[in-house]
């Protein structure tokens, strides 16, 4: 597959703003339940591969985003053990919220609601293949 085409001008600024959006939601929702983080990291990953791939690099070298865009993109998907995590996160985030809480019915729903959407999306993310080999011999 050949890498896309890198935009210039007023459409690489257009790109890069979107994904800095993307990532600052990404990084919000690593640290809050009912957001998820991965479907906003892939869409940044994407918009900085048209842009800035560069930047798309460093991120990927990231500690904390990288080895999940690089399941993403070597291997098809996210890592069950990641998804898995993930879910127990919200869970545990969205039980404490909901019974230490605001005692208010229509906020309390609201939260269950948005945990559910984003459970959901975690749930529906493709798993991610086990490694293949690759041609030299070396494993993904």
């Amino acid at each position: 597959m050949s890498p896309p085409n890198v935009v210039v001008g007023i459409k690489k600024v257009g790109l890069l703003a979107m994904a800095g959006i993307c990532f600052a939601l990404g990084c919000l929702g690593a640290l809050l339940p009912g957001l998820p983080a991965t479907p906003f990291l892939l869409l940044t990953s994407f918009l900085l591969l048209r842009s800035s791939p560069k930047l798309n690099a460093r991120l990927r070298r990231s500690k904390m985003f990288g080895p999940i865009l690089t399941d993403w993109e070597d291997l098809g998907g996210v890592r069950s053990n990641v998804k898995a995590k993930a879910i127990l996160v919200v869970a545990i985030s969205v039980g404490l919220t909901v019974y230490f809480g605001p005692a208010i019915n229509w906020l309390r729903s609201l939260v269950v609601i948005l945990a559910t959407i984003g459970v959901v999306v975690i749930w529906r993310l493709p798993v991610a293949r086990s490694p293949e080999k690759l041609p030299d011999g070396d494993s993904v």
